[in-house]
Protein backbone atom coordinates (compact mmCIF):
# COMPACT_ATOMS: atom_id res chain seq x y z
CA UNK A 1 0.00 0.00 0.00
CA UNK A 2 1.24 3.23 -1.01
CA UNK A 3 -0.09 6.09 0.59
CA UNK A 4 0.40 9.85 -0.82
CA UNK A 5 -0.15 13.28 1.19
CA UNK A 6 -2.09 17.05 0.31
CA UNK A 7 -4.52 19.18 1.48
CA UNK A 8 -7.66 18.21 2.81
CA UNK A 9 -10.28 20.48 0.41
CA UNK A 10 -13.58 18.62 1.24
CA UNK A 11 -13.97 16.40 4.07
CA UNK A 12 -15.49 12.74 4.22
CA UNK A 13 -13.92 9.14 3.04
CA UNK A 14 -14.39 7.54 -0.56
CA UNK A 15 -13.67 3.92 -1.71
CA UNK A 16 -13.57 3.07 -5.39
CA UNK A 17 -11.08 2.64 -8.37
CA UNK A 18 -8.71 5.10 -9.78
CA UNK A 19 -9.67 7.11 -12.79
CA UNK A 20 -6.68 9.17 -14.50
CA UNK A 21 -7.57 11.98 -16.52
CA UNK A 22 -5.06 12.81 -18.53
CA UNK A 23 -3.47 16.47 -19.30
CA UNK A 24 -4.62 18.05 -22.43
CA UNK A 25 -2.67 17.79 -25.59
CA UNK A 26 -2.35 21.09 -26.94
CA UNK A 27 -2.38 21.09 -30.75
CA UNK A 28 0.70 21.77 -32.59
CA UNK A 29 0.06 22.48 -36.69
CA UNK A 30 3.15 22.07 -39.37
CA UNK A 31 3.84 23.76 -42.05
CA UNK A 32 5.78 22.96 -45.34
CA UNK A 33 5.31 22.29 -48.84
CA UNK A 34 5.15 18.73 -49.95
CA UNK A 35 5.52 17.28 -53.66
CA UNK A 36 3.12 17.08 -56.08
CA UNK A 37 2.52 13.18 -55.77
CA UNK A 38 2.15 13.84 -51.87
CA UNK A 39 -1.15 15.69 -53.03
CA UNK A 40 -3.72 12.23 -53.19
CA UNK A 41 -2.07 10.85 -49.96
CA UNK A 42 -2.65 13.77 -47.88
CA UNK A 43 -6.35 14.27 -49.30
CA UNK A 44 -7.06 10.63 -48.76
CA UNK A 45 -5.57 10.96 -45.04
CA UNK A 46 -8.16 14.38 -44.66
CA UNK A 47 -11.43 12.58 -46.06
CA UNK A 48 -10.61 9.40 -43.81
CA UNK A 49 -10.41 12.31 -40.91
CA UNK A 50 -13.64 14.07 -41.78
CA UNK A 51 -15.69 10.38 -42.29
CA UNK A 52 -14.34 9.19 -38.83
CA UNK A 53 -15.35 12.82 -37.20
CA UNK A 54 -18.96 12.68 -39.17
CA UNK A 55 -19.28 9.07 -37.81
CA UNK A 56 -18.84 10.17 -34.15
CA UNK A 57 -20.89 13.17 -33.87
CA UNK A 58 -23.35 11.02 -35.63
CA UNK A 59 -23.43 8.65 -32.75
CA UNK A 60 -23.62 11.46 -30.11
CA UNK A 61 -26.46 12.76 -32.38
CA UNK A 62 -28.02 8.97 -31.91
CA UNK A 63 -27.72 8.92 -28.26
CA UNK A 64 -29.78 11.79 -27.31
CA UNK A 65 -33.09 12.48 -26.88
CA UNK A 66 -35.34 14.19 -29.90
CA UNK A 67 -37.71 15.38 -27.53
CA UNK A 68 -36.57 16.25 -24.61
CA UNK A 69 -35.63 19.98 -24.00
CA UNK A 70 -32.42 19.19 -22.13
CA UNK A 71 -30.60 17.97 -25.17
CA UNK A 72 -32.07 20.41 -27.79
CA UNK A 73 -28.97 22.89 -27.81
CA UNK A 74 -26.60 19.90 -27.94
CA UNK A 75 -28.42 18.31 -31.32
CA UNK A 76 -28.27 21.72 -32.72
CA UNK A 77 -24.69 21.76 -32.44
CA UNK A 78 -23.86 18.33 -33.44
CA UNK A 79 -26.52 19.04 -36.40
CA UNK A 80 -24.10 22.03 -37.77
CA UNK A 81 -20.95 20.27 -37.21
CA UNK A 82 -22.60 17.70 -39.40
CA UNK A 83 -23.95 19.67 -41.90
CA UNK A 84 -20.36 21.84 -42.37
CA UNK A 85 -18.22 18.98 -42.87
CA UNK A 86 -20.56 17.59 -45.47
CA UNK A 87 -20.62 20.95 -47.37
CA UNK A 88 -19.19 20.08 -50.78
CA UNK A 89 -18.54 24.40 -51.71
CA UNK A 90 -15.95 24.78 -48.61
CA UNK A 91 -14.52 21.10 -49.22
CA UNK A 92 -13.62 22.07 -52.82
CA UNK A 93 -12.21 26.12 -51.79
CA UNK A 94 -10.15 23.49 -48.93
CA UNK A 95 -9.14 21.23 -52.34
CA UNK A 96 -8.51 23.98 -54.53
CA UNK A 97 -5.81 25.71 -52.03
CA UNK A 98 -3.88 22.34 -51.39
CA UNK A 99 -3.37 21.09 -54.88
CA UNK A 100 -2.33 25.19 -56.21
CA UNK A 101 -0.38 26.25 -53.04
CA UNK A 102 0.93 22.55 -51.77
CA UNK A 103 1.25 22.68 -48.15
CA UNK A 104 0.92 20.09 -45.93
CA UNK A 105 -2.74 19.35 -45.44
CA UNK A 106 -2.91 19.85 -41.53
CA UNK A 107 -2.03 23.73 -42.30
CA UNK A 108 -4.31 23.82 -45.60
CA UNK A 109 -7.74 22.59 -43.33
CA UNK A 110 -5.91 25.17 -40.83
CA UNK A 111 -5.58 28.03 -42.87
CA UNK A 112 -9.15 27.52 -44.74
CA UNK A 113 -10.97 27.09 -41.90
CA UNK A 114 -9.67 30.28 -40.23
CA UNK A 115 -10.02 32.28 -43.24
CA UNK A 116 -13.47 31.14 -43.65
CA UNK A 117 -14.31 31.89 -40.06
CA UNK A 118 -12.38 35.78 -40.19
CA UNK A 119 -14.73 36.42 -43.17
CA UNK A 120 -18.24 35.30 -40.89
CA UNK A 121 -16.94 37.13 -38.25
CA UNK A 122 -16.67 40.30 -40.30
CA UNK A 123 -19.83 39.94 -41.55
CA UNK A 124 -21.25 41.96 -38.71
CA UNK A 125 -24.44 39.47 -38.35
CA UNK A 126 -24.35 37.82 -35.41
CA UNK A 127 -26.05 34.11 -36.34
CA UNK A 128 -22.55 34.40 -38.95
CA UNK A 129 -20.58 34.90 -35.73
CA UNK A 130 -21.77 31.86 -34.47
CA UNK A 131 -21.19 29.92 -37.84
CA UNK A 132 -17.54 30.92 -37.43
CA UNK A 133 -16.80 29.48 -34.09
CA UNK A 134 -18.47 26.32 -35.44
CA UNK A 135 -16.30 26.26 -38.40
CA UNK A 136 -12.92 26.45 -36.17
CA UNK A 137 -14.29 23.90 -33.59
CA UNK A 138 -15.73 21.50 -36.05
CA UNK A 139 -12.56 21.72 -38.01
CA UNK A 140 -10.28 21.73 -35.15
CA UNK A 141 -11.82 17.96 -34.62
CA UNK A 142 -10.55 17.12 -38.39
CA UNK A 143 -7.07 18.35 -37.46
CA UNK A 144 -7.34 16.31 -33.92
CA UNK A 145 -8.50 13.48 -35.88
CA UNK A 146 -5.34 13.56 -38.60
CA UNK A 147 -2.92 14.27 -35.73
CA UNK A 148 -3.92 11.07 -33.17
CA UNK A 149 -4.58 13.82 -30.44
CA UNK A 150 -7.76 12.80 -28.85
CA UNK A 151 -8.98 15.29 -26.32
CA UNK A 152 -10.57 13.38 -23.25
CA UNK A 153 -14.15 13.12 -22.76
CA UNK A 154 -15.03 13.97 -19.06
CA UNK A 155 -18.21 11.73 -19.62
CA UNK A 156 -16.28 8.49 -20.21
CA UNK A 157 -15.45 8.59 -16.50
CA UNK A 158 -17.46 5.50 -14.85
CA UNK A 159 -19.67 5.51 -11.69
CA UNK A 160 -17.92 4.58 -8.81
CA UNK A 161 -14.75 6.07 -9.43
CA UNK A 162 -12.09 8.18 -7.61
CA UNK A 163 -10.68 10.75 -10.19
CA UNK A 164 -6.70 11.72 -10.35
CA UNK A 165 -6.10 14.90 -11.90
CA UNK A 166 -3.97 17.77 -12.60
CA UNK A 167 -6.54 20.19 -12.39
CA UNK A 168 -10.40 20.16 -13.52
CA UNK A 169 -12.37 23.03 -15.01
CA UNK A 170 -15.54 24.16 -12.95
CA UNK A 171 -17.80 22.61 -16.26
CA UNK A 172 -15.90 19.62 -15.54
CA UNK A 173 -16.82 19.24 -11.95
CA UNK A 174 -20.42 19.95 -13.21
CA UNK A 175 -20.18 16.55 -15.37
CA UNK A 176 -18.86 14.83 -13.02
CA UNK A 177 -21.89 16.03 -10.50
CA UNK A 178 -24.39 14.24 -11.92
CA UNK A 179 -22.36 10.95 -11.55
CA UNK A 180 -21.70 8.85 -8.53
CA UNK A 181 -17.88 9.90 -7.79
CA UNK A 182 -16.74 9.01 -4.80
CA UNK A 183 -13.63 11.22 -4.66
CA UNK A 184 -11.12 14.13 -6.13
CA UNK A 185 -7.75 14.14 -5.94
CA UNK A 186 -6.21 17.16 -7.86
CA UNK A 187 -2.50 18.53 -8.43
CA UNK A 188 -3.61 21.85 -8.29
CA UNK A 189 -6.21 24.04 -6.47
CA UNK A 190 -6.52 25.69 -3.22
CA UNK A 191 -9.11 24.90 -0.74
CA UNK A 192 -11.52 27.69 -1.79
CA UNK A 193 -11.05 27.19 -5.33
CA UNK A 194 -14.36 27.00 -7.59
CA UNK A 195 -13.58 23.35 -8.65
CA UNK A 196 -13.45 22.84 -4.38
CA UNK A 197 -16.24 24.83 -3.78
CA UNK A 198 -18.67 22.77 -6.47
CA UNK A 199 -17.08 19.54 -5.01
CA UNK A 200 -18.61 20.87 -1.53
CA UNK A 201 -21.93 21.49 -2.77
CA UNK A 202 -22.03 17.57 -3.97
CA UNK A 203 -20.54 16.15 -1.17
CA UNK A 204 -17.56 14.68 -2.64
CA UNK A 205 -14.38 14.42 -0.74
CA UNK A 206 -11.75 16.31 -2.49
CA UNK A 207 -7.97 16.67 -1.52
CA UNK A 208 -5.18 18.89 -3.28
CA UNK A 209 -1.94 19.66 -3.46
CA UNK A 210 -1.12 16.59 -4.60
CA UNK A 211 1.88 16.99 -6.93
CA UNK A 212 2.10 15.01 -9.76
CA UNK A 213 -0.60 12.49 -8.58
CA UNK A 214 -1.47 11.09 -11.98
CA UNK A 215 1.98 9.91 -12.61
CA UNK A 216 1.73 7.85 -9.58
CA UNK A 217 -1.40 5.92 -9.80
CA UNK A 218 -2.87 3.88 -12.50
CA UNK A 219 -6.62 3.34 -13.82
CA UNK A 220 -8.56 0.58 -12.20
CA UNK A 221 -6.09 0.72 -8.97
CA UNK A 222 -7.73 0.31 -5.76
CA UNK A 223 -7.68 3.40 -3.58
CA UNK A 224 -9.08 5.24 -0.54
CA UNK A 225 -9.42 8.88 -0.35
CA UNK A 226 -9.66 10.32 3.27
CA UNK A 227 -10.72 14.19 2.34
CA UNK A 228 -10.12 14.58 5.99
CA UNK A 229 -6.92 13.60 7.16
CA UNK A 230 -5.80 14.42 3.15
CA UNK A 231 -4.54 11.13 2.51
CA UNK A 232 -4.86 8.97 -0.27
CA UNK A 233 -3.97 5.07 -0.26
CA UNK A 234 -3.01 3.17 -3.09
CA UNK A 235 -3.93 -0.49 -3.32
CA UNK A 236 -4.77 -1.10 0.65
CA UNK A 237 -4.97 -4.14 2.43
CA UNK A 238 -8.30 -5.66 3.04
CA UNK A 239 -8.08 -4.77 6.74
CA UNK A 240 -7.53 -0.71 5.79
CA UNK A 241 -10.57 -1.27 3.39
CA UNK A 242 -12.86 -2.93 5.76
CA UNK A 243 -11.67 -0.24 8.52
CA UNK A 244 -12.73 2.93 6.03
CA UNK A 245 -16.15 0.77 5.32
CA UNK A 246 -16.63 1.42 8.85
CA UNK A 247 -15.43 4.69 8.40
CA UNK A 248 -17.67 5.70 5.91
CA UNK A 249 -20.90 4.11 7.55
CA UNK A 250 -20.11 6.16 10.56
CA UNK A 251 -20.02 9.19 8.63
CA UNK A 252 -23.29 8.12 7.14
CA UNK A 253 -24.70 7.69 10.59
CA UNK A 254 -23.83 10.92 11.39
CA UNK A 255 -25.70 12.33 8.16
CA UNK A 256 -28.59 10.30 9.78
CA UNK A 257 -28.60 11.89 13.05
CA UNK A 258 -28.44 15.43 11.61
CA UNK A 259 -31.66 14.92 9.91
CA UNK A 260 -33.60 15.76 13.23
CA UNK A 261 -32.69 19.86 12.44
CA UNK A 262 -34.42 19.70 9.57
CA UNK A 263 -37.26 21.95 9.51
CA UNK A 264 -36.18 23.09 13.05
CA UNK A 265 -34.99 26.79 13.16
CA UNK A 266 -31.16 27.66 13.73
CA UNK A 267 -31.18 28.82 17.24
CA UNK A 268 -28.16 29.14 19.63
CA UNK A 269 -28.34 27.59 23.17
CA UNK A 270 -30.09 31.04 24.44
CA UNK A 271 -32.33 30.99 21.93
CA UNK A 272 -30.55 33.74 19.44
CA UNK A 273 -32.17 32.72 15.50
CA UNK A 274 -29.66 32.54 12.65
CA UNK A 275 -31.10 32.50 9.24
CA UNK A 276 -28.80 29.74 7.09
CA UNK A 277 -29.29 30.34 3.03
CA UNK A 278 -27.57 28.17 0.45
CA UNK A 279 -24.72 28.84 -2.31
CA UNK A 280 -25.69 27.12 -5.51
CA UNK A 281 -24.63 27.27 -9.13
CA UNK A 282 -27.73 24.94 -10.92
CA UNK A 283 -31.30 25.19 -10.75
CA UNK A 284 -30.95 21.59 -9.77
CA UNK A 285 -29.23 22.59 -7.02
CA UNK A 286 -32.09 24.68 -5.49
CA UNK A 287 -34.13 21.58 -5.08
CA UNK A 288 -31.52 20.05 -2.47
CA UNK A 289 -31.28 23.27 -0.58
CA UNK A 290 -34.88 23.37 0.30
CA UNK A 291 -34.32 19.39 0.90
CA UNK A 292 -31.95 20.52 3.51
CA UNK A 293 -34.75 23.20 5.09
CA UNK A 294 -32.52 25.99 3.96
CA UNK A 295 -33.86 29.40 5.21
CA UNK A 296 -33.35 30.87 1.12
CA UNK A 297 -30.76 31.49 -1.39
CA UNK A 298 -27.50 33.35 -0.27
CA UNK A 299 -25.77 33.02 -2.95
CA UNK A 300 -26.95 31.55 -6.71
CA UNK A 301 -23.52 31.60 -8.82
CA UNK A 302 -25.07 31.94 -12.07
CA UNK A 303 -21.37 32.30 -14.09
CA UNK A 304 -21.92 27.87 -13.19
CA UNK A 305 -25.03 27.99 -15.07
CA UNK A 306 -23.47 28.95 -18.32
CA UNK A 307 -20.55 26.13 -17.77
CA UNK A 308 -23.62 23.67 -17.06
CA UNK A 309 -25.07 24.29 -20.24
CA UNK A 310 -24.63 21.71 -22.99
CA UNK A 311 -21.98 22.37 -25.21
CA UNK A 312 -20.01 25.05 -23.00
CA UNK A 313 -16.49 23.51 -22.50
CA UNK A 314 -14.06 25.21 -23.94
CA UNK A 315 -13.53 22.86 -26.67
CA UNK A 316 -17.43 23.29 -28.35
CA UNK A 317 -18.57 26.18 -30.06
CA UNK A 318 -19.05 29.54 -28.39
CA UNK A 319 -23.29 30.24 -27.60
CA UNK A 320 -25.09 32.86 -26.62
CA UNK A 321 -26.62 32.14 -23.10
CA UNK A 322 -30.38 33.71 -24.47
CA UNK A 323 -32.42 35.75 -22.09
CA UNK A 324 -35.07 33.20 -22.36
CA UNK A 325 -32.70 30.54 -21.42
CA UNK A 326 -31.96 32.62 -18.12
CA UNK A 327 -35.68 33.49 -17.47
CA UNK A 328 -36.53 29.77 -17.67
CA UNK A 329 -34.14 28.96 -14.95
CA UNK A 330 -34.29 31.90 -12.61
CA UNK A 331 -37.99 30.98 -12.88
CA UNK A 332 -37.40 27.17 -11.94
CA UNK A 333 -35.15 28.03 -9.11
CA UNK A 334 -37.81 31.07 -7.64
CA UNK A 335 -40.48 28.64 -7.53
CA UNK A 336 -38.72 26.12 -5.67
CA UNK A 337 -38.16 28.30 -3.00
CA UNK A 338 -41.42 30.19 -2.52
CA UNK A 339 -41.56 33.06 -0.54
CA UNK A 340 -37.93 32.50 1.01
CA UNK A 341 -35.30 35.08 -0.64
CA UNK A 342 -33.23 34.43 -3.49
CA UNK A 343 -30.45 36.09 -3.92
CA UNK A 344 -29.20 36.12 -7.45
CA UNK A 345 -25.67 37.39 -8.60
CA UNK A 346 -24.70 38.77 -11.66
CA UNK A 347 -22.22 36.87 -14.13
CA UNK A 348 -19.41 36.77 -12.09
CA UNK A 349 -16.92 35.57 -15.18
CA UNK A 350 -13.66 35.96 -16.27
CA UNK A 351 -10.47 35.22 -14.43
CA UNK A 352 -11.10 31.77 -13.58
CA UNK A 353 -13.79 31.36 -14.69
CA UNK A 354 -13.59 31.68 -18.28
CA UNK A 355 -17.23 31.32 -20.06
CA UNK A 356 -17.37 30.30 -23.55
CA UNK A 357 -19.77 32.76 -24.79
CA UNK A 358 -19.95 34.74 -28.40
CA UNK A 359 -20.96 37.52 -26.14
CA UNK A 360 -18.08 37.47 -23.62
CA UNK A 361 -14.73 37.92 -24.51
CA UNK A 362 -12.31 35.90 -23.73
CA UNK A 363 -9.10 38.23 -22.83
CA UNK A 364 -5.06 36.98 -22.43
CA UNK A 365 -4.22 38.64 -19.21
CA UNK A 366 -1.08 38.17 -17.16
CA UNK A 367 -3.28 38.42 -14.12
CA UNK A 368 -6.52 37.28 -14.95
CA UNK A 369 -7.58 37.36 -11.45
CA UNK A 370 -6.52 40.72 -10.41
CA UNK A 371 -8.20 41.74 -14.61
CA UNK A 372 -10.91 41.81 -16.49
CA UNK A 373 -13.96 39.84 -14.30
CA UNK A 374 -16.93 39.81 -12.71
CA UNK A 375 -18.75 43.53 -12.85
CA UNK A 376 -15.98 44.93 -14.35
CA UNK A 377 -16.51 42.32 -17.40
CA UNK A 378 -20.67 43.73 -17.05
CA UNK A 379 -19.65 47.14 -17.76
CA UNK A 380 -17.38 46.64 -20.32
CA UNK A 381 -20.04 44.12 -22.30
CA UNK A 382 -23.58 46.18 -20.48
CA UNK A 383 -25.68 44.53 -23.58
CA UNK A 384 -24.82 40.68 -21.22
CA UNK A 385 -25.41 42.57 -18.32
CA UNK A 386 -28.95 44.28 -19.57
CA UNK A 387 -30.25 40.74 -21.02
CA UNK A 388 -29.69 38.96 -17.56
CA UNK A 389 -31.46 41.72 -15.46
CA UNK A 390 -34.23 41.49 -18.23
CA UNK A 391 -34.18 38.09 -17.17
CA UNK A 392 -34.12 38.51 -13.38
CA UNK A 393 -37.14 41.30 -13.29
CA UNK A 394 -39.04 39.05 -15.67
CA UNK A 395 -38.37 36.23 -13.66
CA UNK A 396 -39.40 38.10 -10.38
CA UNK A 397 -43.09 37.81 -10.21
CA UNK A 398 -42.45 34.38 -9.65
CA UNK A 399 -41.03 34.56 -6.02
CA UNK A 400 -38.60 36.79 -3.50
CA UNK A 401 -35.48 37.99 -5.62
CA UNK A 402 -33.00 39.87 -4.67
CA UNK A 403 -30.41 41.16 -7.22
CA UNK A 404 -26.29 41.15 -6.00
CA UNK A 405 -23.55 42.58 -7.12
CA UNK A 406 -19.84 41.00 -7.35
CA UNK A 407 -16.46 42.51 -7.03
CA UNK A 408 -17.61 46.09 -6.06
CA UNK A 409 -14.78 48.55 -5.42
CA UNK A 410 -16.59 51.98 -5.33
CA UNK A 411 -20.26 53.55 -4.90
CA UNK A 412 -19.10 54.72 -9.03
CA UNK A 413 -18.69 51.29 -9.91
CA UNK A 414 -22.61 51.02 -8.19
CA UNK A 415 -24.16 53.69 -10.06
CA UNK A 416 -22.82 52.43 -13.34
CA UNK A 417 -24.40 49.61 -12.46
CA UNK A 418 -27.39 51.05 -11.57
CA UNK A 419 -27.94 53.14 -14.74
CA UNK A 420 -27.99 49.71 -17.09
CA UNK A 421 -30.82 48.45 -14.17
CA UNK A 422 -32.85 51.52 -15.53
CA UNK A 423 -32.25 50.74 -18.62
CA UNK A 424 -33.15 46.95 -18.54
CA UNK A 425 -36.63 48.59 -16.21
CA UNK A 426 -37.65 50.86 -18.94
CA UNK A 427 -37.47 48.22 -21.57
CA UNK A 428 -39.79 46.08 -19.88
CA UNK A 429 -42.09 48.75 -19.39
CA UNK A 430 -42.04 49.64 -22.76
CA UNK A 431 -42.58 46.31 -23.48
CA UNK A 432 -45.42 46.02 -20.72
CA UNK A 433 -43.94 43.40 -19.46
CA UNK A 434 -44.56 42.45 -15.68
CA UNK A 435 -42.11 42.02 -13.10
CA UNK A 436 -41.46 43.56 -9.11
CA UNK A 437 -40.27 47.00 -9.22
CA UNK A 438 -38.82 47.33 -6.00
CA UNK A 439 -36.41 44.44 -6.00
CA UNK A 440 -33.29 44.71 -3.25
CA UNK A 441 -30.58 45.26 -4.96
CA UNK A 442 -26.83 44.62 -2.48
CA UNK A 443 -23.29 44.44 -3.06
CA UNK A 444 -20.64 42.05 -2.52
CA UNK A 445 -18.25 42.89 -0.20
CA UNK A 446 -14.95 40.90 -1.58
CA UNK A 447 -12.26 43.05 -1.73
CA UNK A 448 -10.00 45.57 0.67
CA UNK A 449 -11.66 48.41 -1.17
CA UNK A 450 -15.40 47.45 -0.77
CA UNK A 451 -15.05 46.97 3.02
CA UNK A 452 -12.97 50.48 4.10
CA UNK A 453 -15.46 52.08 2.19
CA UNK A 454 -18.65 50.24 3.64
CA UNK A 455 -19.67 53.34 4.86
CA UNK A 456 -20.18 55.11 2.05
CA UNK A 457 -21.68 52.01 0.16
CA UNK A 458 -24.31 51.52 2.53
CA UNK A 459 -25.33 54.63 0.81
CA UNK A 460 -26.29 52.90 -2.51
CA UNK A 461 -27.25 49.24 -1.31
CA UNK A 462 -30.22 47.54 0.08
CA UNK A 463 -27.85 44.75 1.75
CA UNK A 464 -24.21 43.52 2.04
CA UNK A 465 -22.87 40.02 1.37
CA UNK A 466 -19.54 39.25 2.06
CA UNK A 467 -17.47 37.42 0.17
CA UNK A 468 -15.05 35.83 2.49
CA UNK A 469 -12.51 33.45 -0.85
CA UNK A 470 -12.34 36.73 -2.23
CA UNK A 471 -11.93 38.89 0.24
CA UNK A 472 -9.00 36.72 1.97
CA UNK A 473 -6.97 36.15 -1.35
CA UNK A 474 -7.06 40.00 -2.20
CA UNK A 475 -6.15 41.44 1.00
CA UNK A 476 -3.02 39.04 1.74
CA UNK A 477 -2.54 38.55 -2.37
CA UNK A 478 -2.63 34.74 -1.91
CA UNK A 479 -4.26 33.01 -5.17
CA UNK A 480 -6.42 30.92 -3.43
CA UNK A 481 -6.51 28.58 -6.63
CA UNK A 482 -2.86 27.85 -6.08
CA UNK A 483 -2.13 24.76 -3.81
CA UNK A 484 1.74 26.05 -3.40
CA UNK A 485 0.87 28.89 -1.41
CA UNK A 486 -2.05 27.28 0.76
CA UNK A 487 -0.41 27.59 3.62
CA UNK A 488 -0.66 31.41 3.42
CA UNK A 489 -4.59 31.38 3.09
CA UNK A 490 -5.87 32.43 6.29
CA UNK A 491 -9.52 33.37 6.52
CA UNK A 492 -8.74 33.83 10.09
CA UNK A 493 -5.82 36.32 9.50
CA UNK A 494 -5.72 39.81 11.49
CA UNK A 495 -6.24 42.58 8.76
CA UNK A 496 -9.21 40.16 6.77
CA UNK A 497 -11.35 40.00 10.64
CA UNK A 498 -10.83 43.29 10.55
CA UNK A 499 -12.38 44.02 6.87
CA UNK A 500 -14.94 41.97 7.80
CA UNK A 501 -15.99 43.61 11.58
CA UNK A 502 -15.56 47.36 9.55
CA UNK A 503 -18.19 45.94 7.17
CA UNK A 504 -20.70 44.93 9.65
CA UNK A 505 -20.07 47.87 11.89
CA UNK A 506 -20.47 50.19 8.71
CA UNK A 507 -23.80 48.09 8.44
CA UNK A 508 -25.05 47.69 11.16
CA UNK A 509 -24.58 51.97 11.86
CA UNK A 510 -26.67 52.36 8.61
CA UNK A 511 -29.38 49.41 9.39
CA UNK A 512 -28.43 47.58 6.55
CA UNK A 513 -28.69 43.91 6.76
CA UNK A 514 -25.38 41.57 5.92
CA UNK A 515 -24.68 38.53 5.56
CA UNK A 516 -21.40 35.88 4.63
CA UNK A 517 -21.51 34.08 1.63
CA UNK A 518 -18.31 32.87 1.37
CA UNK A 519 -16.65 29.45 2.41
CA UNK A 520 -16.34 30.54 6.04
CA UNK A 521 -19.79 30.76 6.27
CA UNK A 522 -19.79 26.90 6.65
CA UNK A 523 -17.14 26.03 8.09
CA UNK A 524 -17.51 25.12 11.94
CA UNK A 525 -14.76 27.45 13.41
CA UNK A 526 -15.48 30.21 11.18
CA UNK A 527 -19.18 30.03 12.16
CA UNK A 528 -18.24 30.49 15.75
CA UNK A 529 -16.43 33.52 14.67
CA UNK A 530 -18.52 35.32 12.79
CA UNK A 531 -21.65 34.47 14.75
CA UNK A 532 -19.51 36.46 17.40
CA UNK A 533 -19.20 39.63 15.72
CA UNK A 534 -22.92 39.85 15.13
CA UNK A 535 -23.60 38.25 11.90
CA UNK A 536 -26.71 36.57 11.78
CA UNK A 537 -27.38 35.09 8.37
CA UNK A 538 -25.09 32.57 6.60
CA UNK A 539 -25.30 30.73 3.30
CA UNK A 540 -23.61 28.06 2.85
CA UNK A 541 -23.19 24.70 0.83
CA UNK A 542 -26.48 22.52 1.45
CA UNK A 543 -24.95 19.61 3.10
CA UNK A 544 -23.40 21.66 5.86
CA UNK A 545 -26.71 23.47 7.13
CA UNK A 546 -27.82 20.81 9.73
CA UNK A 547 -24.57 20.45 11.00
CA UNK A 548 -24.06 24.30 11.52
CA UNK A 549 -27.44 24.11 13.27
CA UNK A 550 -26.11 21.47 15.31
CA UNK A 551 -23.05 23.22 16.27
CA UNK A 552 -24.84 26.90 16.94
CA UNK A 553 -27.51 24.43 19.42
CA UNK A 554 -24.49 23.99 21.81
CA UNK A 555 -23.27 27.61 22.05
CA UNK A 556 -24.86 30.85 23.49
CA UNK A 557 -24.23 33.94 21.59
CA UNK A 558 -21.97 35.46 25.32
CA UNK A 559 -19.81 32.33 24.22
CA UNK A 560 -19.62 33.13 20.35
CA UNK A 561 -18.52 36.67 21.04
CA UNK A 562 -16.01 35.45 23.49
CA UNK A 563 -14.04 33.25 20.48
CA UNK A 564 -14.52 36.33 18.33
CA UNK A 565 -12.88 38.55 20.69
CA UNK A 566 -9.80 36.40 21.11
CA UNK A 567 -9.46 36.06 17.77
CA UNK A 568 -9.75 40.13 17.15
CA UNK A 569 -6.72 40.52 19.78
CA UNK A 570 -4.89 37.74 20.60
CA UNK A 571 -2.19 39.34 18.28
CA UNK A 572 1.11 37.48 18.78
CA UNK A 573 4.21 39.06 18.58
Amino acid sequence: MEVFLGISAVKGSGIGTAFVIPDPVKRAIPQHHIKIDQINKGWARFETAVQTVTLNLSEQLDSLSKTDPKDKVQREVLETYILMLEDPVFTQEVRDFFEHELFNIEYTVQFKAEEYASKLRQAGNYYLSERAQDITDVFGKVLDEMLDIHPFDINRVPDGSVIFATSLSSADTIILSKRKIMGLALSEGGVSSHVVILARNYGIPTIVGLEDIIKKVKNGEIVILDGTEAEVLVSPDRGTIEDYKAKIRAEYQHKIELRKYLGKPALTKDGVLFNLMANIGTPEEAELAKAEGADGIGLFRTEFLYMAQSGASLNAAARSFSEETQFEAYKHVLQIMGDKPVTIRTLDAGGDKLINSVDIPIVDEKNPLMGMRAVRLSLQCPNVLKTQLRALYKASVYGNLRIMFPLITSVEQVKQLMEIVKQAKAELDYEKVPYKNDIPIGIMIETAAAAIVSDTLTRVSDFFSLGTNDLTQYTLAVDRENSRVADLYDEFNLAVLRLIQLTVDSAKAANLPVSVCGEMAGRQDSVMVLGGMGIRTLSMSPKLISSTKELLSRFTIEELEAVSTKYLTDVKI
